[in-house]
């Protein structure tokens, strides 16, 4: 056992707002990022508004659903595009600490 270090990495993100929450993504926001359009459209990423059965989460709240399961995040958190596609949400607090802009 030893101490490793995280490889730099290049990631894709965007920040789940309030303001997205109510309103839906802008289009400038799915015109910079074809992977969000692309994800939304598919199904992947979905913005909840209303109660989902079987989900402790209270809405507003978005969905991602990956070949694990389903993840969802609140408004505030970011939606991540990890190095071989892969979305998830992660917490600012988290974020902040772990990414800065490249």
């Amino acid at each position: 056992m030893g101490k490793f270090r995280k490889k730099p990495v290049v990631i894709d993100a965007v920040r789940f707002t309030n303001a997205v929450a109510r309103e839906g993504w802008r289009t400038a926001d799915l015109q910079q990022n074809h992977w969000l359009h692309e994800a939304c459209r598919e199904g992947i990423l979905v913005i909840c508004k209303s109660a989902v059965q079987g989900r402790s989460t209270p809405p507003p709240f978005i969905l991602i659903r990956t070949l694990e399961g389903e993840l969802s995040g609140l408004p505030g958190d970011w939606i991540i595009r990890g190095v071989k596609g892969e979305l998830y949400a992660c917490k600012p607090d988290i974020f902040a600490a772990t990414y800065e802009p490249a």
